[in-house]
C-alpha cells in the first residue's frame, strides 16, 4: 500500500540510529563538545522512525511493521540421534588433572540428573576419562611387552639366563630415575614422554658391561683351568666393568645428545615434543 521495499526500511533504521559528532566550541578558554545522540533506546523510538511520506503524511515504522523484541539469530544447533538437545561443556583449567576433573564432573552430573523434570535426561556424550584410561593402558602394555622382549633378546644374545635377568633389572631402576626427573621438571606422563623411554638406550650400557664381564670370566676360567672362586669372580667383574664403563657412558651420552635440538622447538611442536626430549 505504501510502495516501500525492505531496503527502504533498513536504510531508514540505519540513518536514524547513530550518534553524530559536531566538533566543539571554544569559549573563555574552554571547549564544549557538540554531539547529537541519535541511537534508539527502546521499541517506541523504533516505531516512531519515519520511513517516508505519502501525500504529505509521514510513514512510520509502526505503520508498516509489527515492532517487538525477538530472539537472537541462530548460529548453530546441537543434535543427538537427529533430535535437538542442550549441550553443555565443562572446561578444564590450566594445571588441573583431566582424569580427576572428568570424574568430578560425572559425579556432579548424577546429582543434577536427580533434580531434572520427567523426560529430561542428562548424560555424557564425550568423556575424556576414557581417553586417559586408554592411554594409560596402552603405556602399561607397551612397558610390559618391552621389558619382556628385552629379557628374551638378552637371553638369546648372552646365552646366560642369570646375566639376562641381572641386565633387565636395570630397566626399573632407570625408569625410576627417569620418572623422578619428570616429576621434578613437571613433565606430564603421556604417550610422548613415556614412549620416549627407549629400552634399547636404557640397557645399552648394561649389556656392554655384562657381556664384557662374561667374556673375561670365561677367559679367566679357561686360563686357570678351574672354577673361579667368589673373590676371583668379583675381581674379574670389577676389572671388566672398569674396562668398558667409559666408552659405554660416552656411547649413551652420544645417543642422548640427539634429542637436544628438540628442546629448541617452540609453539605447538615444542609443546608436543618437549616431553619426549
Amino acid at each position: 500500500a505504501y510502495k516501500l521495499s525492505f531496503r527502504d526500511i533498513m536504510t531508514a533504521l540505519a540513518s536514524n540510529n547513530a550518534n553524530v559528532g559536531a566538533g566543539y566550541i571554544e569559549r573563555n578558554g574552554e571547549q564544549y563538545l557538540v554531539r547529537t545522540p541519535g541511537q534508539v533506546a527502546n521499541l517506541d523510538e523504533i516505531k516512531e522512525i519515519v520511513i517516508g511520506s505519502r501525500n504529505g503524511v509521514p510513514v512510520r515504522v509502526s505503520d508498516v511493521a509489527d515492532v517487538r523484541e525477538g530472539t537472537d539469530l541462530r548460529t548453530g544447533a546441537a543434535t543427538l540421534d537427529g533430535k535437538e538437545v542442550v549441550l553443555g561443556t565443562a572446561m578444564l583449567l590450566i594445571g588441573e588433572n583431566s582424569r580427576t576433573v572428568a570424574q568430578r564432573v560425572a559425579a556432579k552430573l548424577k546429582e543434577i540428573g536427580r533434580s531434572l523434570p520427567e523426560g529430561v535426561i542428562a548424560h555424557t556424550v564425550y568423556d575424556r576419562t576414557r581417553l586417559v584410561e586408554a592411554t594409560i593402558a596402552t603405556v602399561e602394555k607397551n612397558l610390559f611387552e618391552g621389558a619382556l622382549l628385552v629379557i628374551v633378546v638378552l637371553f638369546l644374545t648372552l646365552g646366560n639366563f642369570k646375566a639376562a635377568v641381572a641386565t633387565a633389572c636395570v630397566i626399573p631402576l632407570s625408569m625410576l630415575f627417569a620418572i623422578t626427573g619428570m616429576v621434578e621438571d613437571k613433565v606430564s606422563a603421556n604417550l610422548m614422554s613415556l614412549g620416549a623411554i627407549d629400552f634399547g638406550i636404557i640397557i645399552d650400557g648394561a649389556v656392554i658391561i655384562v657381556e664384557n664381564c662374561l667374556r673375561l670370566l670365561a677367559v679367566e676360567q679357561r686360563r686357570l683351568g678351574r672354577v673361579l672362586t667368589r673373590e676371583e669372580r668379583f675381581e674379574t667383574i670389577l676389572a671388566g666393568s672398569r674396562e668398558v664403563i667409559r666408552p659405554s657412558l660416552f656411547g649413551t651420552f652420544t645417543i642422548a645428545v640427539v634429542y637436544l635440538p628438540i628442546l629448541t622447538l617452540t609453539g605447538v611442536e615444542g609443546k608436543m615434543f618437549h616431553p619426549m626430549a
